[in-house]
């Protein structure tokens, strides 16, 4: 009897402690921007900045100080970034769980993007792997700006001579994010079929291009509009979601990189080889499950995966020099070519961001520096 009373007590009392933290760390955590210059800064650049989570409007462009290289790091001067969906994630704080880690009432870090290509204008005194002058391209939150600081040893390597800031802006997150999912979580092999859902986004055309480069039978899916675009990236066959249900079909697929997240993973494990894989890298728009996001999804794979043969999971990519020097010469030897759909001036990142946003995209969308 005693034990039972416990049990009923820990039963609501657990709950009501977690919801009582959650709450008083909700209430504690505040930013009031203390990032943001409060006097004229020595050195100005322009950046954007947001103190609220919220749509595009909540980005400002300002002026504020000009980062100097530490010793180990190299200053960019950015000549072109791009978009992603971790932008508008971050900017909005959505799914809701995620500000556990970003703030939970008004976002942590106040700069935003990640993306960039540029040409190094300084470097730290321990610094041996570039030069001012150098053109490069990698990751580095707050890449919305006009300069960035890099650590030496992240996400940054040499920009080919081949190929133009705008096209290395839009590799990072994209395209390692295609490359790992593949040939990392999907041990995606020549010989094999793939299908892409989603083949037409800014991972899909990095991902069907990288998938035929190691040896794959590609299957795209995309609407009307992207068949040709698609197909024209490699893919051997084209599934138009438009006018075709890719899970009623009669192939059965070694690995499927779900890039939207909009059939039920019992759907896609019925196209599925006995041993296939299934990896999801995305999924939803900015209202789409505000509170848990692709979450729910992930969590209905993992309990799954122990009760069938083929591999649920998702993935995140991790930005690294080896995969930005793997992509940088399939760019120069031509086997992948990165897709632009649009290009914005760097004043209308917040126009740019609510175009992403859509869920429309055809490629990247590229910000454009002055």
């Amino acid at each position: 009897m005693k034990l039972r009373r416990i049990a009923r007590w820990a039963a609501v009392g657990l709950p009501v402690a977690l919801v009582a933290l959650v709450s008083v760390a909700y209430l504690r955590s505040d930013n009031e921007c203390a990032d943001r210059p409060s006097a004229s800064p020595v050195n100005p650049m322009q950046a954007f900045v947001y103190c609220e989570y919220g749509a595009p409007e909540v980005l400002t462009l300002e002026q504020i100080e000009k980062p100097a290289p530490a010793d180990g790091q190299v200053l960019v001067r950015v000549r072109a970034a791009s978009v992603n969906p971790l932008d508008w994630h971050y900017m909005r704080g959505t799914p809701y769980v995620m500000r556990i880690e970003t703030g939970l009432r008004k976002p942590k870090v106040i700069r935003l993007g990640v993306d960039f290509a540029g040409t190094v204008e300084a470097v730290g005194s321990r610094v041996t792997r570039f030069k001012p002058g150098d053109d490069v391209f990698g990751g580095r939150t707050g890449a919305f700006a006009e300069y960035v600081a890099v650590p030496e040893d992240r996400a940054l390597v040499l920009k080919p001579a081949s190929v133009s800031f705008e096209q290395a802006a839009a590799v990072p997150i994209a395209a390692i994010t295609a490359l790992q999912s593949l040939r990392d979580k999907g041990a995606l092999r020549a010989g094999q079929k793939v299908l892409i859902n989603g083949a037409s986004g800014g991972v899909g055309t990095f991902a069907v291009q990288i998938a035929r480069h190691l040896g794959a039978e590609v299957t795209g899916v995309c609407s009307t509009r992207n068949v040709d675009l698609v197909r024209s990236l490699g893919a051997t066959h084209v599934i138009d979601y438009t006018t075709q249900d890719f899970t009623q079909g009669a192939t059965r697929y070694d690995v499927v990189l779900d890039n939207v997240g909009n059939q039920p993973l019992a759907a896609c494990r019925r196209v599925m080889t006995a041993t296939g894989k299934y990896v999801l890298v995305g999924g939803g728009g900015p209202s789409d499950h505000q509170w848990i996001g692709p979450f729910g999804r992930v969590i209905g794979a993992l309990v799954s995966s122990p009760f069938v043969s083929q591999e649920m999971s998702m993935f995140i990519a991790a930005l690294n020099t080896q995969d930005l020097t793997v992509l940088a010469r399939l760019m120069q030897d031509g086997a992948v070519t990165p897709v632009i759909d649009r290009r914005y001036p760097f004043a209308q990142v917040p126009d740019a961001i609510r175009y992403l946003e859509r869920g429309r995209a055809r490629g990247k969308v590229i910000i454009t520096m002055p």
